[in-house]
C-alpha cells in the first residue's frame, strides 16, 4: 500500500483533509477550474501534482494582494 508521502492521486476528503479545507470548498475550488482533478469513473481524484498547484497560486494570490 503506498503511503501518503508517495501516494498520486488523493480521494477529495483526502485532499480537503491535506489543505485544511472543507469538502465542500474543495469542490467550490475544483468547480471554479482552481483545483485539478480527474475523473475516475463516477468519483474524482486530485493528483499530488495539482495540491502542491493550487498551494502554489493561493501563495501567489496573497502576495498580490499584499
Amino acid at each position: 500500500m503506498a503511503s501518503d508521502a508517495t501516494k498520486a492521486l488523493y480521494k477529495v476528503t483526502e485532499a480537503a483533509e491535506v489543505l485544511s479545507l472543507s469538502r465542500a470548498e474543495l469542490y467550490e475550488q475544483m468547480a471554479a477550474g482552481r483545483l485539478r482533478f480527474v475523473k475516475v469513473g463516477r468519483a474524482r481524484r486530485v493528483p499530488a501534482g495539482a495540491i502542491a498547484d493550487f498551494v502554489a497560486l493561493l501563495e501567489q494570490e496573497s502576495q498580490v494582494a499584499a
